[in-house]
């Protein structure tokens, strides 16, 4: 367990009353937990999810009555279908003409080399591309003082950016650990780049790590994944997990900053180690400003192309 609060401590005598935020992959685990402690904050959230039945069984279990009465909308959302998306943005566009927060939790961990929809390799799709266009999708909905939390990971630090072949097309070269920390990758670049453009908005941007969290996430990992990569990580439960997404989301700490990379409820520095030994912060690739322009010209042209 680390030193960070619980969701809870991160949100007591926070008001939310008011305040509508999306959060993706809320049916389970970290997201859950999101949406729960918002909403519990007095925030309207809207659930972007992949299945909405498994979703309000999730919410009817944990808190006995009607969602909807929690102020606890659910939206259908496959990060890995665009279409799907370009959906699920016009829906919630339509019902919420004001958004102020946007949540991108969502995301799929070292699978088996798989595709998307439109053909992408599945975690860059996934983690990057599929909240690309949701975000680009609401952009018009969020105004002056909204926040994007873009969940990324300490596993950012196993790989920058592939361009010479990021979907790996040459499927021989396929590593599914260098393929999800390319993804992490470009979710702080992402946030790199939200911040350079729409700060002068009042929209700021925020990547995450939330910690090593026992999730669906780690769904595809086998034994010889826990005894070598996630050896000797401390592993903390989802209300402390899903403290430093809550903190970036709502902390005055933050008001008017971004293009910040955040672990334990706290502004990170560079990596000063590892990623197997633990070591925190962020690699200078993941924040350089030529790199983060450079990732959202190239996903224009992806989703343009889909």
């Amino acid at each position: 367990m680390t030193g960070r609060p619980s969701t809870d401590e991160v949100l007591r005598g926070i008001d939310l009353r008011g305040r509508t935020a999306v959060v993706t992959g809320a049916s389970s685990g970290l997201g859950l937990e999101t949406a729960r402690a918002l909403a519990a904050a007095g925030c309207t959230v809207i659930a972007a999810v992949r299945d909405p039945e498994r979703m309000r069984r999730a919410l009817n279990a944990a808190a006995g009555d009607d969602p909807a009465d929690r102020g606890i909308g659910v939206v259908e959302l496959d990060l890995a279908d665009l279409d799907s998306v370009r959906s699920a943005a016009a829906a919630i566009a339509a019902g919420h003409p004001v958004i102020d927060l946007l949540i991108n939790n969502a995301g799929v961990m070292a699978p088996p080399l798989t595709r998307t929809a439109q053909g992408f390799e599945l975690q860059l799709g996934t983690n990057h591309l599929g909240h690309f266009v949701l975000t680009v999708g609401l952009l018009d909905r969020l105004g002056a003082g909204a926040r994007i939390v873009n969940l990324s990971s300490r596993g950012h630090l196993m790989s920058g950016m592939r361009w010479a072949d990021p979907h790996y097309r040459d499927e021989s070269g396929y590593d599914k650990w260098q393929a999800y920390g390319q993804s992490k990758t470009a979710n702080v670049l992402f946030t790199v780049e939200l911040e350079r453009r729409f700060a002068d908005r009042g929209i700021h941007a925020f990547a995450v790590h939330p910690g090593v969290v026992a999730t669906d996430l780690a769904r595809h990992l086998g034994r010889e994944d826990f005894t070598t990569v996630l050896s000797g990580l401390a592993v903390a439960d989802v209300r402390h997990g899903a403290a430093t997404t809550v903190w970036a989301a709502t902390s005055v700490e933050l008001q008017g900053r971004g293009g910040l990379y955040l672990e334990d409820c706290r502004v990170a520095g560079p990596a000063s180690g590892s990623q197997e030994g633990g070591g925190g912060g962020y690699a200078p690739y993941a924040m350089d400003p030529d790199e983060a322009a450079r990732l959202w010209s190239w996903s224009e042209e992806q989703v343009r192309r889909s």
